[in-house]
């Protein structure tokens, strides 16, 4: 078997390579530890080697389970809203949307306040755990009703609490699917994120600073590549203040805003890439050292 051999990159960039996938050629043997080889021997593992669908009927259940007791609630929440605003909630696409709906629910926010707040933040759970685009709007809306800090709070618990259910989701059937589908390169993944265990916490927290990837793709991917759960909240709770802040920020002025690229322009762009320079910073100058 020819060996080729894989330059040491980042678990930022490997996180890149998953999002725009490319043709690799590694050694399985070896790469494949006492742990791996243990999986094939489990249920997911078994499945894969007899070309079965990778998830179990318990794995199922239990992803459907979760999207029913969402469902469920939001429904109930639905229901305890006055008649006259069930007609007046949709989800925003767009910028007249949202301010169509912020004209029509704010004396509604202003007079059920406690109400409002749980509808708001199981919906806004219920689209980061399922990737439901939009949330963006969603943290807009939060700027145009509650202002800079009470949003900002909202949005920052809504949006760590969604990726956390996400990553549970993603980690019950996504890590699955993909072993089935591509056991080579996950493992090769998995290996390299494994080497950098110690600098995780600061490529995670440049990812989720800086626009470099989705945060659904994050959201989707780490589990899948054995990021620890503990660092991917930390980084979650704390990488996502300086968008969610410009975000919200942006929320009072939503009459004046035209579109939602302006929310991003150059030099919001370089502030955020700036903060996330920082935070990685401290990981280039040990790699330096360690060179020297």
């Amino acid at each position: 078997m020819i060996k080729n051999r894989v330059s040491s990159s980042s678990p930022a960039s490997l996180l890149l390579s998953m999002a725009a996938p490319r043709s690799l050629v590694v050694d399985t043997e070896r790469l494949l530890t006492r742990d791996e080889e243990n999986n094939l021997d489990s249920p997911t593992g078994k499945r894969y080697k007899e070309g079965k669908f990778p998830l179990s009927r318990w794995e199922f259940a239990a992803a459907l389970g979760v999207f029913v007791v969402f469902s469920i609630g939001l429904f109930s929440i639905y229901l305890t809203m006055p008649a006259a605003e069930y007609g007046k909630l949709k989800l925003p696409r767009s910028l007249s949307d949202l301010r169509l709906l912020k004209d029509n629910i704010g004396t509604y926010a202003k007079v059920y306040p406690a109400k409002f707040i749980l509808g708001y933040c199981s919906t806004y759970i219920f689209m980061q755990t399922f990737m439901i685009p939009g949330t963006i709007f969603m943290s807009l809306l939060a700027g145009a009703l509650f202002g800079v800090f009470k949003g900002l709070f909202l949005v920052v618990f809504n949006s760590t609490a969604g990726a956390s259910s996400c990553f549970f989701l993603s980690k019950l059937i996504g890590r699955p699917i993909v072993n089935w589908l591509w056991p080579e390169k996950l493992r090769f993944f998995q290996a390299e994120i494994a080497k950098r265990r110690d600098k995780l916490l600061n490529y995670m927290l440049f990812l989720r600073i800086t626009p470099t990837l989705p945060n659904l793709f994050i959201n989707l991917a780490s589990p899948i590549v054995d990021i620890p759960f503990h660092i991917f909240l930390s980084a979650t709770l704390v990488g996502l203040i300086p968008a969610a802040y410009i975000t919200v920020k942006a929320g009072l002025a939503l009459g004046e805003l035209k579109s939602v690229k302006d929310l991003y322009d150059f030099k919001t762009l370089s502030v955020l890439f700036l903060i996330g320079f920082i935070s990685i910073l401290p990981t280039i100058l040990k790699r330096k050292k360690i060179y020297e």
